[in-house]
């Protein structure tokens, strides 16, 4: 099991508290499916958002959810329905309850196993796809330990199905994959039109605490980049058509020193992708061929996949 530390370790999961009660669980150093979580435990039990990618990690964060209350109730939230937000349902126990938004359930299943399919070389352990047991569609409130816990539904983002978990007296938001912090947006297979507004909607509720779903606690300043750098991929995919160039051409030819400092620089490609799908009309966050759009972002990273760190 991976040893779970209360202090930035390299490369090891570390446990951050926000407020009293509520804590980060942040896996270094955040890359493709290596996710973060959060805690929100009081006396008569705990809220996870999100478990994690393998079967050793959400052990490991199970483990640190355990120490943390006397209650063995527990909430998981799925942010969304990649893989490594989801794979480690089942590991808190049949009890447990799971709660998503109705595309999120729709989606686990379509969606299944297939990250593992895509790095069949990672010890991914027992892992399953456990649909949520409590689905809605805007918005949801959960209490624990008195405190309220809001989530909201704000997708299309970064999925078609994304929700955040909103605790406003602190002031703290679990954001999921809405935001990475350190990372790229990755939009594929969602919107970039509704990423930005999503970054509105954020950004409204003025957090002083953010949580991604991918790299190390934040502040406000992630809304504020985030909303950058997907304003600049429109510009981009402005561009390209009108110089006729396809994404992946188009990526190619970027001048992208300003968002050099974000790691996947890939996922420029399939946000490319995304944003000349969103140029012609139809529904925001329509299927795109995600097989196809992520070979062509292996060509891009000079014909290497992507290395998946679970």
């Amino acid at each position: 099991m991976t040893p779970v530390s209360t202090a930035p370790v390299r490369n090891r999961p570390y446990l951050r508290e926000l407020a009293e009660g509520i804590h980060a669980y942040i896996q270094p150093p955040g890359g493709w499916c290596v996710s973060n979580s959060g805690i929100i435990a009081g006396e008569d039990g705990a809220i996870v958002v999100d478990s994690l990618a393998t079967e050793q990690r959400t052990l490991a964060l199970k483990e640190a959810v355990d120490a943390l209350t006397p209650s063995s109730r527990r909430t998981v939230v799925n942010t969304h329905h990649h893989g490594d937000h989801v794979f480690g349902n089942h590991l808190f126990g049949p009890d447990t309850t799971v709660v998503a938004h109705e595309l999120t359930r729709v989606e686990m299943a379509e969606t299944g196993l297939a990250l593992t399919k895509l790095w069949p070389d990672v010890d991914w352990g027992d892992v399953r796809v456990t649909l949520p047991d409590v689905t809605f569609e805007e918005r949801l409130t959960l209490r624990v330990g008195g405190r309220r816990v809001e989530l909201i539904h704000v997708g299309p983002a970064h999925t078609t199905s994304d929700v955040v978990v909103w605790i406003e007296e602190e002031g703290v938001l679990f954001a999921g994959d809405v935001l990475f912090s350190g990372s790229a947006p990755f939009v594929l297979m969602g919107s970039v039109a509704g990423s930005l507004s999503a970054v509105e909607t954020l950004t409204r509720l003025e957090p002083r605490t953010i949580v991604c779903g991918h790299g190390e606690v934040t502040g406000p300043q992630v809304l504020e980049e985030t909303g950058a750098y997907l304003s600049w991929i429109e510009w981009m995919a402005a561009e390209g058509t009108a110089r006729g160039l396809s994404p992946l051409e188009m990526a190619e030819a970027a001048d992208t020193e300003r968002f050099d400092h974000l790691l996947e620089q890939e996922r420029i490609v399939g946000n490319l992708h995304r944003a000349y799908a969103e140029r012609l009309p139809g529904v925001l966050g329509r299927p795109l061929d995600v097989e196809a759009v992520f070979g062509e972002m292996v060509q891009y990273n000079d014909g290497r996949l992507p290395t998946c760190l679970a």
